[in-house]
């Protein structure tokens, strides 16, 4: 009888704290489908799903904000003092311009705590052999700082290029700080950080265990950022690994893009690798902030994370979808968008704009994979082309919205529109975008384009499988 009634307790207890987090997830659920999934298995399934909502449920890292918070003064006055170093270079729109053509500079605009400048010029680093040789040549003529950033640093053969590269510029008296994300470098050699540190390299990692709420491991600081000296930036989708460049037949071809950003612009990505620096080591770090002019081009960093006040990725891409009038091109490893996105590309198609997806045949996640599938109705119904990639696996994470390009870490899904702290760099017209039209092109002759057909030929139990895998997409 005491073995029952102790059973009984412990499932009222279990039932009760399942409500609770039921009516949380409710009431403060990222989108309502997702708050309705939680709020079904934490009440009908309680001991399973309790664990996972304290693992994947939090809408916000209260950590980060609290850090940013401890350091506010410093950061606003170091955000000021970036605004007065990039001012020359500001660019203020005439009102007409504001009224016909200027929306997307605007929202963007409003997103961050930087501007858009001129003063830039950019190099569209169109795969990872680019990428890294790029990566080595910056640190090469590092004379000051060094700010390196990644989501998956490897200790392999490009993982030691970087290591390399990095103690050579501690060594000529150069100040190298290097952050990665802890759970995406979970394997990395502390052997690797311990060699960097002995070579005056300071080092951290982004690590969401390091608050008291153990269950904040699904952020991610999915940004890869290179800061050179304050004037020249390398921002995208590439991480430190040798499956990159094809070199892992674990991994098999990938296919990645990064963008070299020279020119005040530059500022804005030292100024958000701060802000991640200050949560992950505990203080501002002391760097330059001369800007410098290298360039016509119109350049915008981008930052957007979970601590920000609103969800800055998710309407970065809704204003993206928005300003397009000729057309909205976008590559993305994942594509599992939320249904005010779906609407968003709808619209632009039925407003005559060419909408065009491309995404890998394979994108190596099972659940993902069905769940892309799920949209080839609402997406090729209303007359989008979606392209599969045929030769690698496509990495890389860009956009073209008429004479706006995007390149950046943010994948086109719920994660890296709520959970994900990432960074898009966005230039406005110049030369990089023939250059990434052209690499657009080259992209879809190698891929396959899908049809309806191919959904409708599908058997029930796929169709049935890729729509519940999309039931789970506020967790993938």
């Amino acid at each position: 009888m005491e073995l029952l009634l102790i059973i009984a307790a412990i499932v009222i207890v279990v039932e009760g704290v399942g409500i609770g987090l039921a009516v949380d997830a409710i009431g403060r659920g990222r989108t309502p489908q997702g708050a309705f999934a939680w709020a079904l298995a934490l009440i009908f399934a309680p001991p399973i799903a309790i664990p996972l909502y304290l693992l994947l449920g939090a809408r916000r890292l209260d950590g980060y904000i609290r850090a940013r918070r401890r350091g506010q003064i410093g950061l606003d006055q170091l955000a000021q003092r970036v605004n007065d170093a990039m001012r020359p270079w500001r660019i203020d729109m005439p009102l007409v311009e504001r009224e016909h053509k200027g929306a997307m500079q605007i929202v963007a605009d409003r997103l961050t705590t930087t501007a858009w400048t001129s003063g830039n010029r950019t190099t569209l680093l169109v795969d990872a052999h680019a990428t890294y040789d790029a990566l080595e040549t910056a640190l090469a003529s590092a004379t000051r700082q060094a700010c390196v950033q990644f989501y998956i640093v490897r200790n392999d053969a490009v993982g030691q290029r970087l290591q390399s590269a990095m103690l050579n510029a501690a060594a000529r008296g150069v100040q190298v700080l290097f952050l990665v994300d802890d759970v995406g470098s979970l394997t990395l050699a502390r052997a690797y950080i311990a060699d960097l540190e002995r070579g005056g390299v300071q080092c951290a990692r982004f690590s969401p265990r390091r608050i008291l709420n153990p269950f904040h491991l699904n952020f991610r600081n999915h940004r890869k950022v290179i800061v050179v000296d304050g004037h020249t930036a390398l921002v995208g989708g590439t991480n430190i690994g040798s499956e990159h460049i094809g070199a892992d037949p674990t991994f098999g071809q990938w296919r990645d893009t990064h963008v070299q950003i020279e020119g005040p612009a530059a500022l804005a990505a030292q100024l958000a690798f701060c802000e991640d620096w200050n949560w992950a080591a505990g203080h501002i770090p002391t760097l330059s902030w001369d800007a410098s002019e290298r360039g016509d081009e119109r350049v915008l960093l981008v930052p957007t994370g979970p601590a920000d006040e609103l969800e800055t990725c998710a309407l970065m891409f809704h204003q993206a979808i928005h300003h397009a009038r000729r057309r909205f091109w976008i590559a993305t490893p994942y594509f599992v968008p939320d249904e005010a996105i779906v609407t968003s590309l709808q619209l632009a198609r039925l407003r005559g704009v060419d909408v065009r997806i491309l995404i890998p045949d394979d994108c190596r996640d099972a659940l993902v994979q069905r769940s892309t599938h799920s949209y080839y109705e609402e997406v090729l119904g209303a007359g989008i082309r979606l392209y599969r990639y045929q030769p690698a696996f496509l990495h890389h994470k860009v956009f073209l919205s008429d004479d706006i390009v995007g390149v950046g870490t943010a994948n086109f899904d719920n994660r890296s529109f709520r959970i994900n702290f990432e960074i898009t760099a966005l230039v406005h017209g110049g030369e990089l975008v023939p250059t990434m039209e052209a690499m657009f092109n080259d992209d879809l002759q190698r891929s396959q384009e899908a049809h309806l057909s191919d959904w409708a030929s599908r058997s029930w139990l796929f169709r049935a499988s890729a729509r519940i895998s999309r039931l789970m997409s506020p967790v993938q």
